[in-house]
C-alpha cells in the first residue's frame, strides 16, 4: 500500500484563505424540543455550522493551485447536515464551478440532522445535484473521509467525488455501527465500518493519516509527484532495460517462431503492465477496486498528466485475468479522463478476462462491452501498449485506443493458442501450430493493419513512443484503423 510523505510542520488542512458563507444560519423548522438550546450551546446562532467552506491553496513547484474546500465539523452537532449546512455545500459547489476550481471534501459527520426532519433529508438530494453539476463542468473532486463519516453526508455529495482517501481508524459507512447492529439484530465483524475494510473492498483509493493528507491532496491535484510503489519486491529501477524485471535485459535467447514468442510474452521474468507503469510514470495517485489485476491512476509521464490503466499478470492468485470489478475500474478511469480532459494510456498484459462462475455471475461479458464502449466514446486521445500477451476480448477492451502499439516481442490474439487448437482440432497439443496460424506476433499484426506500430523493448523507446503517439493521435482513430483493417478483406 502506498505511503505519503508526513508533513508535521504543515497546518492541516491547507488554511482556508477566504471563507464562504461564514454567517449563514437556519432556524428550527420543526419546532423540535430542545433544538434551540442545542443550537445555542453549539454557537450556531453566531454562525457556527457543521461545515466550513471556502478557498485554499496547494503549493507545488509550478506555483499554487487553488481549490474549494468543504470541511465537515463533527464538533457542531455531530457534523450533521441541516438546512444551513446543505446550503453551504450547494453554494460551495456552485462557486467552485463558476470559478473553475476543483473541490476537496473533508468529511466528519454522523449524517442527516434529525432535529430538522425532512428539511434536513432533502439536503442529500440538493448536495448530490450540486456535486454532479460541478463534475459535469469538467472539474475534479477529491475527498478525505475522517472519523466518523456516515449517513446522509456519506450517501450524498461525499460519495460523488472522483478520488477518495480515508483516515486510518476512521468509522466509515452508510449506517453507523450502532445503528447497523440495532437494525440487523446482529453484532458486526470487528473491522466492519472502518477505513481499512473500505480500502480492502476497493471503496477507498488510499489510506492517509492526518499528517499525510496534504501530500495526497497535492498529488491528486497534480502539484506533487508520488511514485508507484509496487510493494511486492519487484526490483524495478527507472531507466532499466527490459524485458528482464531484474533490469538485466534479456532472460534467455530471443524468441524466433510464433510459439516461442508466446512463451516469451508469458515469461514470469518479463515486466507486466504494472511494472511498465512503475518504469514510465513520474507520479501515481491510485484509483482502486477489489480486482487485483487491473490498476489505474491519475499519473504523469515526463510531467504530462494523464490517466493510466495497467494490468498486472503477476498479481497473486489471479492468473492475470481481470474480473468484472477490474473492468468497472477501467471504465471509471476512462470516464474520469474524458470528463476532466486528460489522455489515457493503457498498458495491457493479460491472457483474457476471468471466465469462472463468480465472474459470470458478476456480469463480466457486459463489463467488457461497457469498457469497449467507454474507450470508443472517450473524447480525449488514448494510447494502448501491449507489453506482453493480449488475449481475446478481455484484452481488446483495454486496448481499444486511438493508437495501439506492441512491444517487439509481445503477442495479441483472438484466443490463446491452446484454446484455439482445442476448438479447431480438439487437440491442445497442437498449440504451437495454432500460434503460427493465428498471426499473433507484432510484425504480423502490423502487416494486417491491426496495430499502429512496434516499439523496442527499452524504457526510453517505450516512453518516447507513447508520448509521440499521444501527440499524433486524434480521438476516433481506432475506428478508422479497424475499419481499414476490415475493409481489406471484404469483397
Amino acid at each position: 500500500m502506498p505511503t505519503y510523505p508526513s508533513q508535521p510542520d504543515r497546518s492541516w488542512p491547507h488554511p482556508i484563505r477566504a471563507e464562504w458563507d461564514a454567517g449563514l444560519v437556519a432556524g428550527n423548522p420543526l419546532g423540535f424540543p430542545g433544538y434551540d438550546e442545542a443550537r445555542a450551546r453549539a454557537g450556531m446562532d453566531e454562525g457556527a455550522e457543521a461545515v466550513r467552506t471556502g478557498v485554499a491553496s496547494a503549493v507545488g513547484p509550478g506555483g499554487p493551485v487553488e481549490y474549494a474546500v468543504i470541511e465537515g465539523r463533527f464538533e457542531v452537532l455531530g457534523g450533521s447536515m441541516g438546512a444551513a449546512a446543505g446550503e453551504k455545500v450547494v453554494r460551495a459547489y456552485r462557486r467552485a464551478r463558476d470559478l473553475g476550481l476543483p473541490v476537496v471534501v473533508l468529511t466528519g459527520s454522523g449524517g442527516a440532522r434529525i432535529q430538522e426532519g425532512m428539511v434536513s433529508l432533502i439536503q442529500m438530494a440538493r448536495t448530490a445535484g450540486a456535486a454532479r453539476a460541478h463534475a459535469s463542468a469538467g472539474l475534479l473532486s477529491l475527498a478525505v473521509y475522517r472519523h466518523p463519516t456516515t449517513g446522509g453526508v456519506y450517501a450524498s455529495y461525499a460519495s460523488l467525488v472522483d478520488v477518495r482517501a480515508g483516515e486510518p481508524g476512521a468509522t466509515i459507512g452508510f449506517a453507523g455501527p450502532r445503528v447497523a447492529e440495532a437494525v440487523t439484530g446482529r453484532p458486526l465483524p470487528e473491522d466492519s465500518h472502518t477505513a481499512e475494510s473500505a480500502y480492502r473492498a476497493g471503496l477507498l483509493d488510499a489510506l492517509a493519516a492526518r499528517d499525510q493528507q496534504p501530500g495526497w491532496i497535492e498529488a491528486a491535484l497534480g502539484v506533487r509527484a508520488l511514485p508507484l510503489l509496487l510493494g511486492d519486491g519487484r526490483p524495478l529501477v527507472p531507466g532499466a532495460a527490459a524485458p528482464g524485471r531484474d533490469g538485466q535485459g534479456s532472460a534467455g535467447p530471443l524468441p524466433g517462431d510464433a510459439w516461442s514468442q508466446v512463451a516469451w510474452a508469458r515469461s514470469p521474468t518479463r515486466p507486466t503492465g504494472l511494472d511498465w507503469a512503475a518504469l514510465l510514470c513520474d507520479s501515481w495517485v491510485e484509483l482502486r477496486s477489489a480486482d487485483p489485476v487491473t490498476r489505474a491512476a491519475l499519473a504523469t509521464v515526463e510531467g504530462r498528466r494523464m490517466v493510466v490503466v495497467a494490468t498486472d499478470r503477476h498479481a497473486a492468485g489471479s492468473g492475470g485475468r481481470p474480473g468484472p470489478e477490474g473492468y468497472r475500474l477501467a471504465q471509471r478511469a476512462i470516464l474520469l479522463a474524458g470528463r476532466i480532459g486528460l489522455p489515457v494510456l493503457s498498458l495491457v498484459d493479460t491472457p483474457g478476462a476471468e471466465p469462472g462462475p463468480d465472474a459470470e455471475a458478476g456480469g463480466v461479458a457486459a463489463e467488457i462491452a461497457r469498457t469497449l464502449a467507454a474507450m470508443s466514446e472517450l473524447p480525449t486521445t488514448s494510447v494502448a501498449v501491449d507489453v506482453g500477451e493480449g488475449g481475446s476480448g478481455g484484452a481488446l477492451a483495454l486496448a481499444n485506443a486511438d493508437r495501439l502499439l506492441l512491444l517487439e516481442h509481445a503477442v495479441f490474439s483472438v484466443i490463446g493458442p491452446e484454446a484455439a487448437a482445442t476448438i479447431v482440432w480438439r487437440d491442445a497439443g497442437r498449440a504451437a501450430e495454432a500460434a503460427g496460424a493465428l498471426r499473433l506476433t507484432s510484425a504480423e499484426l502490423l502487416s494486417l493493419g491491426i496495430i499502429d506500430g512496434v516499439l523496442a523493448e527499452d524504457v526510453a523507446s517505450v516512453k518516447r513512443g507513447v508520448l509521440e503517439a499521444l501527440d499524433a493521435a486524434t480521438p476516433g482513430d481506432r475506428e478508422r484503423r479497424f475499419d481499414a483493417a476490415t475493409s481489406r478483406w471484404l469483397s
